[in-house]
């Protein structure tokens, strides 16, 4: 039997997922979280063999939790389910920690092949985006596979903060929020800027969005900035 966290902030997705897996007797609903912190806490506390991670939580985004899960629960396997379907989201999900991701565009048979492969310590990725990186890689598009350009030189934390900016918080919200100083907050925000070539804040937003790193945080990223 392999046990199961879905993780989903609408009840309606979560009951669907739940319809689904019932038909496979092999999978049991271990447990249900709602928000990218219940699903850290559910995790750690049921120890369940496979996640089904959304991206896009309140408050938490299911990036963060699955790179938090992952750090303290390396064995536990992750299958993204997201509407995204574009590169640098597929991407940083995989650089999370994820080893599969399924859109939810996609099949029943498409989630359940996925949770069939991971749990057997194999990975997944739904046809429509293996086809579009095999599509890259026949191209010869290497840049486009890492279309996170810059990001994997950017820590948890500093992700953490470019998301922030880029959803127009200032240097003192941050600060209450990662409960970290507000000079310290203002010096990762300048090892932002030229880690990745920025002069300014309303273009750290735009590379953001660009990059699809505000996807998943429960908030629409704004163009102002912080203080």
């Amino acid at each position: 039997m392999i046990d199961v966290l879905l993780v989903d902030d609408h009840k309606i997705m979560r009951d669907g997922l739940k319809a689904i897996l019932r038909c496979h007797t092999e999978y049991r609903i271990a447990g249900e979280a709602a928000s990218g912190h219940e699903a850290i806490l559910m995790a750690k506390s049921l120890r369940p063999q496979v996640v089904v991670m959304d991206l896009n939580l309140p408050g938490l985004s299911g990036l963060e939790a699955t790179s938090e899960i992952m750090r303290h629960l390396p064995d536990t396997r992750i299958v993204v389910l997201s509407m995204y379907d574009d590169d640098a989201t597929v991407m940083e999900a995989m650089r999370a920690g994820a080893r599969g991701f399924v859109l939810k565009s996609g099949s029943d048979e498409d989630l359940v092949r996925a949770l069939g492969a991971v749990a057997r310590g194999g990975s997944y990725l739904s046809p429509r985006i293996a086809e579009q990186f095999l599509s890259h890689i026949r191209k010869g598009d290497v840049n486009q596979v890492g279309a996170v350009n810059g990001l994997e030189r950017l820590s948890p934390r500093e992700r953490q903060v470019m998301r922030l900016v880029a959803e127009g918080k200032s240097s003192k919200e941050i600060a209450t929020l990662l409960d970290l100083g507000v000079e310290t907050v203002r010096g990762y925000r300048k090892t932002l800027m030229k880690k990745l070539g920025v002069t300014n804040v309303a273009e750290l937003t735009q590379l953001a969005l660009k990059l699809g790193v505000t996807r998943g945080i429960g908030a629409a990223a704004a163009a102002g900035g912080g203080k």
